[in-house]
């Protein structure tokens, strides 16, 4: 196995831990949403009319209608879809997918996870009514799978989690751009040109360092609505306005700024120098930290939940439970995040480290790295999403929902036992998750 040295590893980025905890912890809110989705959809008939309730926005003659549902679905996750992009820009920039070796083994992990369940779930419905929904087998949810990592993995150093989460981070990248590309039906050329110059808009805006928010905001508003009368689904909005915000590591000469500024407050405590060492300290964390900092929390604590809540009710009855045990949509499912993403994932990271084209921190041990890849099958809010894309007929709905809910509980099982039985064997950790460092040979004082 590649490994790399305790130098090149270094230690994880303060954005890193705030993401890991800030998702693992949302896990819980998601869990909990879909269980609350079910029961209400179960003991109340009112959950398919709440979510079909129209809402509008207007504005003189023109008006904006769409149900409480697709506010939800094509609204409030172009937020969620913000904070991926945010997220991938970082990591590019600072954190675990820097350089093409650190890259390559989640990289090629993650193609190995998104192709190996796409063939798998086609195997059971080629040339069927749900050929088409393949891509709800690919994606791997990121808060619940970290939190499912914190209950069931081994007690081993953080590298194992930022290894799922770069891989999980290109996973998103794949999933998304299957979204864009196979998931829009018609496309409206004008409402997509304009969306585009308006894109053109910010990054030439940022090309000149013009940074105000209010500005992005607004042009991003109207991209929004632009791309959403097009055809093509508005998660590349907030993917696209996530990646073009800049992440970088403090400056020293922002530092010395700082330094200076809270110097001058010291000596001499006014609201003009108040001021100017807020405005210094701000300037030292890139605008990418400060937003993931304000967007990361409402995003996982209270977009996807919603989302969650609004796409995972269905009825649990006799005739649906029996037309799912046997649909080849909803086996492909389960086949595709069970056994696909475990085959895919273990595959493409032998594959990169066989070749010596990418590395793992030495601290992993292949028991760890397998459970990682069981537990990547659990997929819960993109496949819920992509779901929504595929089926108008709530048959068939109900069937892809009771599979992604099937393989991401049998996902996350098989990678408990995984690492019950090879993920701590070999794994150099300690009680604390600390490495266990060889003992130092004892000499006398001289």
């Amino acid at each position: 196995m590649a490994v790399t040295t305790l130098a090149e590893r270094g230690d994880l980025s303060r954005a890193a831990r705030q993401f890991l905890r800030t998702e693992s912890g949302s896990a819980v809110m998601l869990i909990g949403a879909a269980l609350v989705a079910l029961v209400w959809a179960n003991v109340s008939g009112s959950y398919d009319t709440f979510w079909h309730t129209e809402f509008s926005l207007r504005f003189g003659g023109m008006a904006l209608t769409e149900d409480l549902k697709h506010w939800v679905n094509d609204g409030l996750m172009v937020i969620f879809f913000f904070s991926i992009g945010l997220e991938i820009s970082r990591e590019m920039t600072l954190g675990e997918l820097r350089g093409a070796r650190a890259i390559a083994a989640p990289a090629l992990a993650a193609l190995g996870g998104l192709t190996v369940p796409a063939a798998l779930y086609l195997a059971f419905n080629l040339g069927g009514p749900g050929a088409g929904a393949w891509g709800i087998a690919i994606s791997t949810d990121t808060a619940v799978l970290l939190g499912v990592l914190a209950l069931v993995g081994p007690r081993c150093p953080d590298q194992l989690r930022i290894f799922l989460l770069a891989l999980a981070v290109v996973d998103d990248v794949g999933a998304i751009a299957a979204i864009a590309i196979f998931y829009t039906d018609h496309v409206n050329v004008t409402a997509l040109l304009i969306a585009i110059g308006l894109f053109v808009a910010i990054v030439a805006l940022r090309f000149v360092n013009f940074w105000r928010t209010p500005i992005y905001v607004a042009i991003g508003v109207v991209m929004w609505v632009f791309v959403l009368e097009s055809g093509v689904h508005p998660s590349v909005v907030g993917v696209t306005m996530g990646l073009l915000v800049n992440a970088y590591a403090p400056q020293r000469v922002d530092l010395m700024r700082l330094q200076l500024a809270g110097r001058s407050l010291l000596v001499d405590p006014t609201p003009e120098r108040a001021l100017a060492a807020q405005a210094a300290a701000v300037g030292t964390v890139s605008p990418n930290e400060r937003l993931q900092l304000r967007i990361q929390p409402w995003s996982s604590y209270v977009i996807v939940p919603l989302f969650v809540l609004a796409n995972a009710g269905l009825v649990l009855d006799g005739e649906t439970l029996r037309a799912a045990a046997s649909s080849p949509i909803t086996w492909g499912i389960v086949v595709g995040l069970v056994a696909g993403k475990l085959i895919g994932v273990s595959a493409g990271t032998w594959f990169a480290l066989r070749t010596g084209l990418g590395r793992v921190p030495d601290t992993l041990r292949w028991g760890q790295l397998i459970g990682g890849a069981a537990l990547s099958g659990i997929g819960f809010t993109v496949a819920l999403f992509v779901t929504d894309l595929a089926f108008e007929d709530e048959a068939l709905k109900s069937q892809a929902t009771i599979g992604i809910l099937a393989g991401s509980i049998l996902a996350a099982l098989l990678g408990w036992l995984i690492f019950r039985l090879l993920g701590e064997r070999g794994g150099q950790c300690s009680p604390s998750g600390l490495p266990v460092l060889p003992p130092r040979p004892w000499r006398p004082p001289s």
